[in-house]
């Protein structure tokens, strides 16, 4: 936030004229004997304007004076008709620039720096009884207010505010603008996203039992009969029946050819 002393020019022929700016707080007024302060980047200058925004920084009356100069000779000093508080400061309406992109409603304001702050008001045409706010301290980027309904239409307006002088401006001129395309899009989005979601699990779930049939057509997994089964170790199994081999033959024996002829016809009768 700004301030500038302006003046009307001194006209001197022929010779070029200085202006020098002072200025007076309540301090100076009541405990430093009426005294006036200059103003160092306002001394001696060409201009018709000074920037007193650091010089009267505090919420107090203030008085302020201009004189001109040419050479050693100087005018009377001309003074305000009445003390300035800047507090009384008349803040302008924000300058703002309102698009739709996509269904983004985009906000884009003037830079007024650090001291200010934009209060931001949007809402659907035809229903400002329903009105949304937004504080930004920021103006150096695009704000994206709010994701907008199809074919619907928004309207924006805006106004600074200052802390230090609990001042607000003016709101700026209503700008409305509307998003472009079909209202159904939107609308149904959500009944798309899930219908999406089921057909995706269930191709899913087809994908899986193919597999799974091609898995036992091809390849199919069958278990051994029980009597192919081996219920105990290689080794064990080997051990017993060289076992029974071993007893087998120790129980065969040779008899001569009488004895066979013998036992032969006593199983006869």
């Amino acid at each position: 936030m700004k301030h500038f002393l302006v003046w009307s020019p001194v006209t001197v022929p022929g010779a070029a004229v200085k202006y020098s700016v002072e200025f007076q707080g309540e301090y100076e007024r009541d405990y430093a004997n009426d005294s006036w302060i200059p103003i160092g980047e306002c001394t001696g200058i060409s201009v018709t304007q000074c920037d007193i925004t650091e010089d009267i920084s505090a919420t107090v009356p203030y008085d302020l004076r201009v004189r001109a100069g040419v050479g050693t000779q100087a005018s009377h000093w001309a003074t305000l008709s009445s003390f300035f508080n800047r507090v009384t400061t008349s803040l302008i309406p924000p300058m703002l620039t309102v698009t739709a992109d996509g269904y983004h409603l985009l906000v884009e304001l003037e830079r007024l720096g650090p001291a200010f702050e934009f209060w931001i008001y949007y809402w659907k045409k035809g229903q400002g009884h329903k009105v949304y706010r937004k504080v930004v301290k920021d103006s150096s980027t695009t704000l994206h207010m709010d994701t907008m309904e199809a074919g619907t239409e928004y309207c924006v307006k805006a106004q600074t505010y200052v802390e230090a002088i609990n001042r607000s401006s003016n709101f700026s001129q209503v700008q409305c603008v509307r998003a472009e395309g079909k209202a159904i899009l939107v609308t149904f989005a959500p009944l798309f996203l899930v219908i999406s979601v089921v057909t995706l699990l269930a191709l899913l779930w087809v994908a899986w039992k193919t597999c799974q049939i091609c898995q036992y057509s091809c390849c199919p997994n069958e278990s051994l009969p029980d009597t192919l089964k081996v219920t105990e170790s290689p080794a064990r199994l080997l051990n017993y029946r060289g076992e029974e081999t071993e007893k087998c033959d120790e129980s065969v024996q040779v008899l001569p050819p009488e004895e066979l002829l013998r036992l032969w016809i006593h199983e006869t009768l």
